[in-house]
């Protein structure tokens, strides 16, 4: 199912409200990443002056220790903080999708309202973080095996992905079962492995929320 789930959502990357919203997340992440590396670059500096380090040592070093770190905090934390902003406008895809193809659900829909979607959002965001901070010692010594810690992230953030993910859909349907745990595991896997492809990694969180609402709505017509 979650391949037909997939196959069935990648045309709505294309639905206008699609691209509205691919447009506001990248562009917000963007700025996320960029008011990250100016803090950065403050701490690096302020550090630089109370420890009376070189004074050559400055401007364009600064600048550099401050971009390698902000290019590995951006790779370590697109994800959690993509799907974190995508989540305060989700409702755009998650209707659109419903509305092309299953109108009468989006008919019964309960709207979601804003304040939710800014805790769930933020919920998301520290689950996230704070699950992958935990799991770091765990990727270090998995790192001798050659496959392990990929292995750990792959299941630790299909996991949490799959619940954002399920988490995003399900409330506007309280009246549907919910989308199974091991359905909802493998949602977070397709997506996760979606986010590590260079490019693709752009459209993972629209396609993401467009495969839940398919494996939602998918679950529905498979029960009794």
């Amino acid at each position: 199912m979650i391949l037909t789930a997939a196959f069935r959502a990648f045309p709505s990357i294309f639905h206008g409200a699609a691209l509205r919203l691919l447009m506001k997340t990248l562009l917000l992440t963007l700025l996320a990443f960029a008011l990250l590396a100016a803090a950065l670059w403050s701490g690096i500096h302020a550090a630089r002056l109370h420890f009376g380090w070189d004074a050559q040592w400055g401007g364009l070093a600064e600048a550099t220790a401050a971009a390698l770190a902000a290019i590995a905090a951006g790779w370590l934390l697109f994800r959690a903080t993509a799907m974190a902003i995508m989540n305060l406008f989700a409702d755009d895809i998650v209707v659109a999708v419903e509305r092309d193809s299953y109108p009468q659900a989006a008919a019964r829909a309960r709207p979601v309202g804003w304040s939710r979607s800014l805790r769930f959002a933020l919920r998301s965001l520290l689950r996230t973080v704070g699950w992958n901070l935990l799991a770091l010692p765990g990727y270090a010594l998995l790192l001798v095996t050659g496959f392990g810690t990929i292995g750990l992230f792959l299941v630790l953030n299909a996991h949490l992905l799959g619940r954002d993910l399920a988490d995003m859909v399900q409330p506007r349907h309280p009246d549907l079962p919910p989308i199974p745990r091991g359905s909802r595991w493998l949602l977070g896997l397709v997506s996760t492995l979606i986010f590590l492809v260079p490019l693709l990694n752009l459209l993972a969180p629209i396609w993401s929320a467009a495969m839940a609402v398919h494996m939602l709505h998918g679950v529905r017509r498979k029960m009794p």
